[in-house]
């Protein structure tokens, strides 16, 4: 089966194959236009997405839950004869258990968010996972209407660790840049982007010295140097 054929396969998925929230067709042709072909990946959630990423992936590691009964999403990929199942592997519980403790080996070229939608599921999701992205690689990140979802990635597009390179309807997709990886065990929360944009101090201390030195010079001394300075040019 070719890769046209798969993709014009998996979107003709009626949108309530599952119940727990389908791909739109326009974020499959996004996903597929972005990974032509990747060696390792991973995804929180299973769908639609899974069905393809098991043809663009060599590897790739599904991070989910047992829906049986609400919503079906993982029996449904997994009997759909859409699934290579010989490139996935299904890792099956709450990622707020599976992934603190998941042993990891190598690095990711793309990584889905798809999973638990409820904050701070998603944040955590993506805690775990951001390390593992290889630079030049993608995150890309679901649901972005919902609110709390959207403003990960107000956060995540001040990092210098990811590029925002797309937004199709509900998704967006970021790039892994050549900046080092934010140590997930350091608090160096003074370093990152978002925060040195909207903490007012921080606005303050972007100042130059000299604007901070002038804003405690007396008005007088202003004048006076003003004078000086005009008298001698």
């Amino acid at each position: 089966m070719t890769r046209s054929t798969v993709l014009e396969e998996i979107t003709r998925l009626p949108k309530n194959w599952h119940g727990a929230g389908s791909f739109d067709p326009r974020d499959l042709q996004a996903l597929a236009r972005h990974l032509p072909s990747v060696r390792s990946s991973a995804e929180t959630g299973t769908g639609k997405s899974t069905l393809l990423f098991s043809h663009l992936s060599q590897e790739h590691i599904v991070f989910t839950r047992d829906d049986a009964g609400d919503g079906d999403s993982l029996r449904r990929v997994q009997e759909s004869p859409l699934l290579n199942q010989s490139h996935v592997r299904f890792v099956v519980g709450r990622t707020q258990h599976t992934l603190p403790g998941y042993a990891f080996h190598g690095m990711f070229d793309a990584v889905l968010l798809d999973g638990a939608h409820a904050y701070p599921i998603p944040e955590l999701e993506y805690y775990f996972l951001y390390p593992h992205i290889s630079p030049g690689g993608l995150l890309i990140v679901d649901d972005v209407n919902i609110p709390t979802i959207a403003h990960l990635v107000d956060v995540i597009r001040q990092e210098e660790m990811f590029e925002m390179i797309d937004s199709v309807h509900t998704t967006v997709f970021f790039r892994r840049t050549d900046a080092p990886v934010r140590d997930p065990f350091g608090d160096n929360w003074s370093m990152q982007g978002y925060n040195m944009k909207h903490y007012p101090e921080f606005r303050f201390c972007q100042r130059s010295l000299l604007d901070r030195l002038k804003s405690h010079v007396p008005s007088k001394v202003k004048e006076g140097i003003k004078k000086r300075l005009k008298s001698t040019s």
